[in-house]
């Protein structure tokens, strides 16, 4: 077919797979304000904190697999025209199978150089104070920080900007820029909105249709009703 369907995923798509969603309730990431390990500044005042943050979450991410909502997306890219846009940082849709995976906060199997953000290299491995990139500047995690710009933006703009149909599953549609992604779709374009928790209100978006439920329920539900 040549339906084209956007996905846009946050956490709570990996959250089933036993990734930790990072932010705790009192907006503190594994105790750590967010600051502290995931700006500029933090990078500047603490590189070992920051690099231990992002080691213990490469760690973990190696440990875990994809779930049924990350299978169920690979197996729709067969039958459609099908692009994922992501919040995450993990790769378990690429391990699903998925093809066309646009990352938006960067990817934790990735480090880049301090000197020339192009030079990313792939890494399994904890990145350490002194692992340097071929011009001798240390590496850091290919994550996007608060304060930082998001390279993929406007390419995640296109994309739905062009689509038929578009899926949002485990977000919370508060973090910006990936928030205001929705305002770029067509108005005709249906959404389904897949979150146990939806925080979303129905009046801002045409065509929503929300599935109040967690990622590896709501997703075969949703590609049910959109086949129909």
């Amino acid at each position: 077919m040549n339906t084209k369907i956007v996905v846009l995923t946050g956490a709570g798509v990996s959250a089933e797979s036993g990734i930790n969603t990072f932010r705790d309730a009192n907006g503190l990431w594994e105790g750590h304000d967010i600051m502290e390990v995931a700006s500029p500044q933090g990078w500047h005042n603490n590189m070992e904190l920051v690099l231990d943050f992002y080691n213990k979450r490469r760690r973990q991410l190696l440990d875990v697999k994809p779930n049924k909502a990350h299978l169920a997306l690979a197996d729709l890219e067969k039958e459609y025209d099908l692009s994922i846009i992501t919040q995450n940082v993990d790769d378990l849709h690429e391990r699903a199978g998925s093809s066309r995976v646009i990352h938006l906060h960067g990817e934790l199997l990735k480090a880049r150089s301090t000197f020339d953000e192009d030079l990313v290299y792939d890494w399994k491995n904890d990145i350490k104070i002194g692992d340097f990139c071929e011009h001798n500047h240390q590496l850091r995690p290919h994550i996007v920080w608060f304060g930082e710009a998001v390279p993929m933006i406007e390419i995640a703009i296109e994309e739905v900007k062009t689509t038929d149909i578009l899926m949002v599953i485990g977000t919370s549609m508060q973090v910006y820029p990936a928030a205001g992604l929705v305002d770029y779709k067509k108005p005709n374009v249906p959404v389904y909105f897949i979150d146990p928790k939806p925080s979303i209100d129905k009046s801002h978006i045409s065509g929503l249709e929300i599935i109040a439920e967690k990622a590896s329920v709501g997703v075969p539900i949703a590609i049910e009703k959109l086949k129909t």
